[in-house]
């Protein structure tokens, strides 16, 4: 079974650390959780190019398989049932 690939965009902000807390919590021995600070950048910057690909706005934001997760698509914020939804979790 392949990995699910979990992309956790953050800016160091407190709200951006309960939901890599989160993310962490609810990720299963089939999630690969790769967490990006914007604010700090990536040595190559591939981070902030990665944001923008997934249509990133604002942070936290999670993407699950290349697929930005529908808490973070909208306004609302990021839940536990829709990281489960999107699949964190279903080993």
């Amino acid at each position: 079974m392949a990995k699910r690939i979990v992309e956790v965009f953050t800016a160091g902000c407190p709200l951006c650390d309960e939901t890599v807390k989160l993310v962490r919590e609810l990720a299963c021995p089939n999630c690969e959780v790769q967490v990006y600070d914007l604010r700090e950048g990536c040595a190559s910057n591939d981070c902030r190019e990665k944001a923008n690909q997934y249509g990133i706005h604002r942070v936290p934001a999670v993407v699950v398989n290349g697929k930005l997760a529908e808490c973070c698509s909208n306004q609302t914020p990021v839940s536990r049932e829709a990281l489960v939804a999107a699949g964190i979790g279903q080993g």
